[in-house]
């Protein structure tokens, strides 16, 4: 019996059909196997070569020649075709986040897809996504750690990436991480995004905020707010231009950042700060959770906050999320429609799970290129060339808002 070829097979058939048909039932083996799910769905050329690898190993020691060796090379077969399945489910999002970012913007689309991330989702995967988590971070951007925002300690600490040129005039993204409001940090998350846009010439700030049970709401809406004034106050050293300021998160994060999108101005949430200015230019929801946060009222949910004069927004979520299902992000996408002036964005990706921003992947790397045509038609917005210095000035088709 090969056991280290059959554990191999057992662990990657396993995680596959977790990719494939995510767990809801029961409880106990929801959460292992949406864990275990999330990974294989954005990274499945991953574990296809490992099995690649294991399988010819396995085959020049003479362990698949008989039975049980040939029963578990079949095993092994419909594991590959499985994996194959999601690599080509992901492929195919590039395609759907580029058909999603055109009809939320409608004919600003034109104008945003010549820029630069605009040729970029119009074309093909690169090949540096294809090799999952390593290549995450890019070596033409410095990172500039735990700089307080608040005298809280390390829960009101934010971290600035630039690129290492300095480029002058960068638009800015602030990123929020998830936790369910109880955990997460603001070094884990999202950081393909993080890098790629302070690579391509971007200002982008990951922070934390206060957290339950300490925290109560609003405190981490307060935080957020903080965090959009101590851009406005110091974003220029480090070459930014809040002038396009878009905020944006992951699951709770996404919460928080939707929350501070549609508040801007609130002084209700601006305590000690009441006059700072606190409004952004766009608001990008990564899996985000629309409901009701734990500590607060009816209020305290983002499509409550919704208002005419709400800014763009873009909304990330996959359909196969077991946490917060896709129908939230369709009913608050939706809404957002219904009142709101500004573009909205819906982009749902197939076959994806909760927390898909974890990995640098080739869906992810979509949604990148996806975000940056999206922030590219915001009024204002400037294009970056190669080496990150920002170009000419435009405004495509007039105000998004």
């Amino acid at each position: 019996m090969p056991v280290g070829y059959l554990l191999t097979v057992v662990f990657l058939a396993t995680g596959t059909l977790c990719a494939l048909k995510p767990l809801r039932r029961p409880l106990a083996l929801a959460r292992p196997g949406f864990l275990l799910g999330v990974v294989f769905v954005e990274l499945p050329f991953l574990f296809l070569a490992l099995l690649a690898l294991a399988s010819a190993v396995a085959a020049a020691g003479g362990d698949l020649d008989a039975f049980p060796g040939t029963a578990l090379a079949v095993a092994a077969g419909a594991t590959a075709a499985g994996l194959a399945a999601v690599a080509v489910r992901g492929l195919r999002d590039r395609g759907r986040i580029r058909r999603a970012v055109a009809e939320g913007l409608g004919a600003r689309w034109q104008a945003a897809a010549q820029t630069r991330p605009g040729r970029r989702l119009r074309g093909r995967t690169p090949a540096r996504a294809l090799l999952g988590p390593f290549f995450r971070r890019h070596r033409h951007v410095r990172h500039v750690a735990d700089l307080p925002y608040g005298d809280a300690g390390p829960r009101q600490l934010l971290d600035v990436y630039h690129h290492r040129a300095l480029p002058t005039g960068a638009p800015v993204l602030v990123h929020l991480h998830g936790g369910s409001f109880l955990r997460g940090r603001k070094d884990t998350q999202s950081l393909p995004l993080l890098h790629r846009l302070a690579a391509d010439g971007w200002l982008c700030v990951s922070a934390n905020y206060r957290l339950r049970p300490t925290a109560r709401h609003p405190d981490e809406l307060v935080d957020a707010k903080r965090i959009l004034a101590w851009v406005r106050a110091h974003a220029h050293e480090y070459g930014g231009d809040p002038a396009t300021l878009v905020v944006s998160g992951s699951s709770a994060g996404g919460h928080i950042a939707a929350m501070a999108a549609l508040t801007a101005g609130d002084r209700e949430f601006q305590p000690g700060f009441e006059d700072a200015d606190t409004s952004v230019s766009a608001a990008v929801c990564l899996g985000a959770y629309y409901g009701t946060h734990p500590d607060g009222g009816p209020r305290s949910a983002p499509p409550a906050r919704i208002t005419a004069d709400a800014p763009p927004f873009l909304v990330a979520h996959g359909d196969q999320d077991t946490l917060v299902p896709v129908e939230s992000a369709r009913a608050f996408a939706a809404r957002l429609r219904a009142t709101s002036a500004s573009p909205v964005v819906l982009a749902e990706l197939r076959g994806g799970h909760h927390a898909f921003d974890l990995f640098h992947s080739p869906r992810f790397e979509a949604l990148i290129d996806g975000i940056a045509a999206f922030a590219a038609a915001l009024p204002g917005a400037r294009d970056t060339d190669t080496d990150g210095e920002r170009n000419r000035e435009r405004t495509p088709g007039g105000d998004c808002a």
